[in-house]
């Protein structure tokens, strides 16, 4: 070990935590602020139209008690909400990423770890709720009833006719104003006649057009609405706003916290007034039409929506008369593809990711999206797959910039992370802490809030994952300056490792290798084994990204010569005698469930690369991946059916990674493992009751994109999971490879007819489909399109 590890002074250790380089990172992650007037489009700027593959439709509105599987989302990437849509009563739930009770949570209760409750580690909550009331309005008095989500411009609308009058609204959540809008409209000589109500969740006083209140833990928020009507009367009354005979109404409302991402200012700018800024943005918005807050939001998504189109193939004309819920329920039951079905629930993985990641806080286990204030397991991050999986799908389809608020957290965080790891993780308490006696850099715990802090048990490998997910980024951008940014995670989390590995001899042999001290496989197995798989191929993959990244900014070479020196030591697990499985932990023995919905033991076929199907990894190891994964089985949750996707897809097996997109596609009743209404993703927490979780909504599209591309840098291979539902034909452009390349692919009959390449940063990469292959050279900027690549 290098006497660099040395246990440094907590003056040394904050001063490295707030220098000038890390300051100026910490500032991409914008707050709930004041900003410049949006750039508007023209007046007549024309909309996209969107296909079958862009609509998600519904002859029923969402009820209101069951908002979490029925609302319909929208969100700026700060500001969200789940929407009803219901005629007489349309009801809005909305949040603001960074709306948490709980705090940095800094003292480990009695056996050295973390408490995880709402009262100290803290929860997501809603803002406020909105509810626009139209009593003549009633479901029961309307007919013709239709809900859209129009994925293609980012809108919610909903239709109906109501005494030969046709009446239309749409709700939209707009990232250059920084509100939501609701715009109702009639055809037919209709008017609109109700009141509107702004209420906060949290026992505030009931105001007509905005309030104001602090959290216990001293975050202040607010939130504010305001309405503008055409051809009739509009007048606040008491707590509400009233609306009588318009024929159009508009509402504009948004809201948010003083949450900073400064661990100096304690995640708080005091400066900031909430309600105040809050009335200020919805009265700026609403001096404009509502078709320029439309046009002004659609051009916004667009830039983002637009990189990536996706054809998997033509569905019926039955499949298409179908609304979305009937939709889902047909392909569960008759078993036949529904490829347009399937193309649409990547672009809505896409919608969600656009709609909750931006400007601010990053995706956590509900997304943006809530329906009370007590989500389980708080809505918190979990480093030992969700908040990961909430990302791989980003860079895959074109939405790069949404990977920024992952970032820019884990940069927020890093002081306080380094801080608690200096002052706990060796606690004698905790049966995690380094043998060694010695500890350096940073880590988490299985569960972190917004406030720097830490929840549940101690997750010494969770430094490793994180930082593989930021480094995996840089490998699809190619981006110096986020490399640059995620250096001090990457070299603190080395730090880390440098003090906590052992050295051993490897079993049956004399020879030293150096392996993980005591950690679980997550989650399931003995908490105290050493060397897990789990955790060793995290950090041969933390190791080798360093020594990348220290190459690429020419920083440390001495020190990456040290981490290099103990990547060549690190035991990599090896087959089991005794079961033909890659073992999960240094032993023959299986030590957990082997249908267990986590793939701890697996991370070196993915997330990780390490274990390939292409002769580059010996072949028992590749065997014994392949037997470990058919053990899991192929019925669990929907993250962890898509975690076993992308697997399956690493394995170039389509018609397995195939079927488990489609188990998750099957409608969730009853609180079932599925799709909900809504097409969220439920988890089956206990007989009869389901759990919104949201990781699944991303990791199954990006296992279907790994379907279609597989790449690493240097690398692509073309299709290689490509199952028989969506072979005949269909093209994807915009697809990511890890490289710095982005990809438009076309195929029939399975096989390529046509690929370009253009380069956002890669230089030289194979193009691979079976056993032929082409290298391409480009500069960036610069594209190549190849034909006949299967010759």
């Amino acid at each position: 070990m290098s006497e660099r590890a040395s246990e440094p002074s907590r003056r040394t250790l904050l001063s490295a935590a707030t220098t000038a380089g890390l300051a100026a990172a910490l500032a991409g992650l914008p707050a709930f602020t004041a900003s410049a007037a949006p750039r508007r489009p023209a007046a007549d700027a024309p909309l996209p139209a969107g296909t079958a593959r862009d609509t998600l439709w519904w002859r029923a509105p969402g009820d209101a008690h069951s908002m979490i599987e029925q609302g319909l989302p929208v969100g700026n990437g700060r500001l969200g909400a789940l929407a009803s849509n219901e005629p007489g009563r349309e009801t809005l739930l909305l949040t603001d990423a960074t709306m948490w009770t709980g705090g940095l949570n800094d003292t480990p209760d009695a056996d050295g770890q973390f408490p995880y409750g709402r009262a100290d580690f803290g929860s997501f909550t809603l803002l406020a709720r909105l509810t626009v009331d139209i009593p003549a309005h009633d479901l029961s008095a309307v007919h013709g009833y239709r809900r859209t989500l129009d994925l293609a411009q980012g809108v919610v609308t909903s239709s109906y006719v109501r005494s030969k009058v046709t009446y239309r609204r749409q709700v939209f959540a707009s990232r250059p104003d920084d509100v939501i809008v609701l715009h109702f409209t009639q055809s037919g000589g209709g008017s609109y006649t109700g009141t509107l109500t702004l209420v906060g969740t949290h026992g505030e006083e009931p105001r007509a057009e905005s309030f104001g209140a602090s959290l216990p833990n001293g975050l202040r928020y607010g939130a504010a609405v305001t309405a503008r009507g055409d051809g009739g009367r509009v007048a606040v009354n008491g707590s509400r706003i009233d609306f009588t005979g318009c024929k159009e109404l508009t509402v504009v409302v948004s809201g948010g916290t003083n949450y900073a991402p400064d661990a100096a200012a304690h995640y708080r700018d005091p400066a900031l007034d909430p309600e105040r800024l809050a009335r200020r943005k919805v009265r700026d918005a609403a001096a404009h039409p509502a078709g320029t807050l439309l046009r002004t939001h659609v051009a916004d998504y667009r830039e983002l929506y637009g990189r990536l189109d996706l054809s998997l193939g033509e569905s019926s004309a039955e499949q298409r008369a179908l609304d979305t819920w009937e939709r889902l329920k047909a392909r569960a039951r008759d078993d036949i593809p529904d490829p347009e079905l399937e193309a649409a629930y990547l672009q809505y993985g896409r919608y969600l990711m656009i709609s909750g990641s931006r400007d601010s806080l990053p995706l956590n286990l509900q997304g943006l999206w809530l329906d009370g204030n007590d989500p389980d397991w708080m809505g918190d991050y979990h480093t030992d797959i969700n908040v990961q999986m909430n990302y791989w799908m980003a860079d895959r389809t074109g939405l790069s910039p949404c990977f920024d608020a992952f970032t820019d957290y884990c940069l927020a965080q890093l002081p306080s992370w380094t801080e608690l790891t200096q002052k706990h993780f060796n606690d004698p308490r905790n049966r995690y802490r380094n043998s060694s006696g010695r500890i350096a850099g940073w880590t988490v715990a299985f569960s972190t809030n917004p406030y720097g802090g830490n929840g549940w048990w101690w997750h010494p490998t969770g430094n490793a994952w994180l930082c593989n997910s930021l480094f995996e980024h840089y490998e699809y951008t190619q981006s110096g300056r986020h490399l640059a940014k995620i250096y001090p995670l990457l070299k603190g989390a080395c730090e880390f490792w440098e003090t906590r590995l052992l050295t051993t001899t490897a079993p049956g042999t004399s020879r030293e290798v150096l392996i993980a001290d005591s950690d679980w496989s997550p989650e399931h197995g003995p908490q105290d084994a050493k060397g897990n798989t789990y955790s060793q191929e995290m950090v041969w993959a933390l190791f080798g990204n360093f020594c990348e990244a220290s190459a690429r900014l020419g920083k440390d070479t001495g020190y990456a010569a040290t981490i290099a020196g103990l990547r060549k030591k690190l035991y990599l697990p090896e087959v089991s005698p005794k079961t033909g499985w890659l073992q999960e932990w240094m032993s023959p023995d299986n030590l957990g469930e082997t249908t267990h919905r986590h793939l701890s033991g697996l991370v070196g076929l993915f997330p990780g690369d390490r274990i390939r199907p292409d002769g580059s990894t010996p072949q028992d190891i590749v065997d014994g991946a392949t037997a470990q994964l058919t053990a899991r089985g192929m019925e669990s949750f929907g993250w962890a059916n898509a975690w076993r996707a992308l697997c399956w897809a690493r394995l170039k097996n389509a018609e397995k990674a195939y079927q488990l997109i489609v188990n998750n596609l099957r409608p969730s009743t009853g609180g079932a493992n599925g799709t909900a209404f809504n097409l969220f993703d439920i988890y089956e927490a206990e007989q009869g009751r389901g759990i919104f979780q949201i990781d699944a909504n991303f990791g199954t599209p990006a296992a279907l994109s790994e379907m279609l591309l597989y790449s690493r840098p240097g690398h692509l291979e073309l299709l290689p999971a490509l199952p028989e539902a969506w072979a005949a034909a269909g093209h994807v452009t915009g697809v990511a490879a890890r490289g710095g390349f982005v990809v438009d692919l076309n195929w029939r009959d399975g096989r390529p007819t046509s690929v370009r390449l253009r380069s956002v940063g890669g230089r030289t990469t194979a193009v691979a489909y079976g056993r032929a292959s082409r290298t391409v050279t480009l500069k960036p900027g610069e594209s190549v399109t190849l034909k006949d690549l299967t010759r």
